[in-house]
């Protein structure tokens, strides 16, 4: 066997396969030599993947969930969940329901919400001319303007920043008159950037999944020898090599 879940032998067989089928696959030319050390390190990465696999099938069976079908984890997401989860994953539908079922309620940590920022001076997009007649500045079209960017109301005129202030957004405000001319604009609200965040819930739900295999496999996974985890710093294949 290569291990125990709840007590229960996975068999050997399961490992020689599925290392079977990546010999005399595609990757086969990648793969390390058999025997090598790095092969020992490939059997162990491989048994924690099967070992997630069957402690997932077990777990869902005992819930009656259902296998969920899906296709693979892009390269973000199976790095945040780390390769042996991210391989489970990938692999068994049992893995991606009981995924949906830990991380349905997941919620975003604290910790990974900015601060909130002081409040800010609303921003418009506006365009704007001046003109030197009432009567050319009546005949104005928003074509006729000249695009300013996102700026704030506050740094035009304060004639013309006034009649925006009272029109709806997007429609012609004037002609008024100051001491420079006869003034025509538009206004449109500038999207804030401070609303413009990540997506935090899918990190948030992989890290609360993988969480939650760390613990059950802590509780319910017996690992024998020869077939530990590849980072564990106990076996002698885990070592450096310059």
């Amino acid at each position: 066997m290569i291990g125990l879940v709840s007590g229960h032998p996975v068999s050997r067989e399961l490992l020689d396969r599925r290392v079977r089928e990546l010999r005399d696959g595609p990757l086969r030319a990648a793969l390390p030599a058999p025997g090598s050390s790095e092969d020992r390190q490939m059997h162990r990465w491989m048994t924690q993947v099967i070992l997630t696999e069957e402690l997932c099938a077990a777990e869902a069976v005992a819930l009656g969930l259902a296998p969920v079908e899906g296709g693979p984890l892009d390269r973000v997401a199976a790095v945040e969940l780390g390769s042996i989860n991210a391989a489970a994953y990938n692999g068994s539908p049992w893995v991606r329901a009981m995924y949906e079922h830990v991380t349905a309620s997941a919620e975003i940590p604290s910790g990974w919400r900015a601060a909130p920022a002081a409040q800010a001076v609303a921003r418009f997009f506006v365009r704007h001319r001046i003109f030197p007649d009432s009567v050319a500045a009546g005949r104005a079209t928003v074509q006729d303007l000249e695009p300013l960017g996102a700026i704030e109301l506050g740094s035009l005129p304060s004639a013309i920043a006034a009649a925006l202030r009272r029109q709806p957004y997007g429609q012609l405000a004037g002609p008024v008159r100051d001491a420079l001319g006869w003034h025509v604009a538009t206004a449109e609200p500038a999207p804030d950037p401070r609303r413009e965040a990540p997506d935090l819930v899918g990190p948030a739900r992989r890290r609360a999944f993988a969480q939650w295999l760390d613990r059950l496999r802590a509780e319910k996974v017996e690992l024998v020898p020869g077939l530990e985890h590849p980072g564990d710093p106990r076996q002698p294949d885990n070592h450096h090599k310059h």
